[in-house]
């Protein structure tokens, strides 16, 4: 049985834990050591170290003083990702700004409307808030568990192959052509994308032989490689003290994001968050082995529960969108099982507030290579749908599809959703239709005409 397949087994007969943290984290029940899970952990901070240059960037094109939100935003990630995600839901995932929300706040609305980033951050505050509210009332986990099995293995497709273009595009592999609105194929005698093929190929061959660590090993590699060709470069100096975030502490106007016409960029942060870490979780749980027969996370609340407190809390310093990260998964692969690998991202991410510029010294195409090892290996999921029957078979192709063009997994799983509805009533097959999927199309009918508009 492979990894994407293997499901979540309880402790064998005489199995007993070897320490206190094994205990708590159930190291031996899951197969795992602390060692791999220290491994895993810094697997997923080197992929999702990005975010550190990325979000304050989006954010300060609204208006946000960049140097604040960079402490703000390390500081969220990992006391979320450590305490969250590491000690209460004790799951192997990264919680951060999700990237489609930050820039919706940054750019969309703040830069482009005009509208005061504080007001913007009051609209995410209030999806925040009613994200919690839905988590709490456990109408998270009830449509999780309702939806069916083939849109289930279609998301984790989706989220593999949503991972492996976002490696192809660090690479430098493809780009978007903005005159035919289409890919195109990238510069690949550059140096970026020839440190990305290196990558690559160090990431498969570490991966194919089963070498302990082989993702990590292949990040760290691949930037040392980086350095002669001119990629990146040693920081100097290699630490940095970190700014203070008083001026963003509490600077969220919640009246001023009550008005009518900002309700559509309410829902938006909400289906966005909604659905983004119900994918990226059911993705990543399954590589990992640790949904049930099926397909169902057990105590799946408890990561809803950590991404919408996040989401909500996140604002009033400042940080908006919080949501499971899909480059989670370069835990998984690397062997992260428990809550530890994400305790170990977390202190990775607070550590950053020294040496950011070490952090920063990690470039894209670094990560390209093992994101598109991973995506290929999740993507394998596929084979669980149902191709067969039209009435889940297209739905599970919309749910794949509209995640990647649209870039974003919250409207591929919208879209599946809805489709799947639809072609239920339609064919007369209204009794296959979870009453939960059911009660989400209205609102999701609504979500995409805002789009459209």
């Amino acid at each position: 049985m492979t990894s994407s397949t293997r499901q979540a087994e309880p402790p064998r007969s005489g199995e007993r834990p070897r320490s206190r943290l094994d205990a708590f984290f159930q190291l031996t029940r899951h197969g795992t050591s602390i060692r791999t899970e220290f491994v895993a952990g810094m697997t997923m901070f080197f992929a999702t170290g990005y975010l550190v240059a990325v979000v304050p960037a989006l954010l300060a094109r609204g208006g946000m003083p960049r140097a604040e939100v960079t402490t703000a935003v390390i500081l969220v990630v990992g006391l979320a990702t450590a305490l969250g995600m590491g000690l209460y839901a004790r799951r192997p995932f990264v919680v951060g700004p999700g990237i489609g929300g930050v820039a919706l706040l940054g750019v969309t609305i703040s830069a482009v409307e005009g509208v005061p980033w504080q007001t913007a951050m009051g609209m995410a505050f209030l999806s925040g808030a009613l994200f919690l509210i839905l988590t709490l009332a456990g109408l998270r986990r009830l449509i999780a568990d309702a939806v069916p099995t083939p849109l289930k293995a279609a998301i984790a497709a989706g989220v593999g192959l949503f991972i492996a273009y976002l490696g192809f595009q660090n690479a430098h592999f493809v780009v978007a052509n903005p005159k035919s609105n289409a890919l195109s194929v990238g510069d690949l005698g550059s140096s970026g994308a020839l440190l990305a093929l290196i990558g690559l190929l160090l990431a498969l061959l570490l991966t194919a032989r089963r070498v302990p660590g082989a993702l990590l090993i292949a990040v760290v590699a691949t930037t040392l490689i980086g350095i002669p060709m001119g990629v990146t470069k040693v920081p100097d100096p290699l630490y940095s003290l970190p700014s203070g975030i008083g001026d963003l502490v509490l600077r969220v106007d919640v009246a001023g994001a009550l008005k009518p016409e900002y309700l559509p960029y309410v829902l938006t942060f909400l289906v966005s968050e909604f659905f983004s870490t119900m994918g990226t979780v059911l993705a990543v749980s399954g590589r990992a082995g640790l949904l049930d027969a099926n397909g169902n996370l057990p105590d799946i609340n408890k990561p809803f529960v950590v991404d919408s407190a996040s989401a909500t809390a996140g604002t009033l310093v400042g940080v908006p969108a919080m949501t499971a990260y899909v480059e989670s998964a370069a835990g998984a692969e690397a062997g992260g099982r428990t809550g530890l690998s994400a305790v170990f991202a977390g202190a990775g991410f607070l550590a950053s507030l020294v040496l950011a510029p070490f952090v920063l010294m990690i470039p894209a195409e670094a990560t390209a290579g093992v994101l598109i090892v991973i995506g290929l290996q999740i993507f394998g999921g596929i084979t669980r749908a149902d191709l067969g029957d039209l009435t889940t078979s297209f739905p599970a192709l919309l749910t794949v599809v509209a995640m990647v063009f649209t870039f974003n997994i919250g409207t591929g799983i919208a879209a599946g959703i809805l489709a799947y509805a639809a072609l239920k009533l339609l064919t007369g097959r209204v009794r296959e239709l979870p009453w939960p999927l059911g009660a989400l199309c209205l609102p999701l009918v609504y979500y995409f005409w805002n789009l459209a508009h």
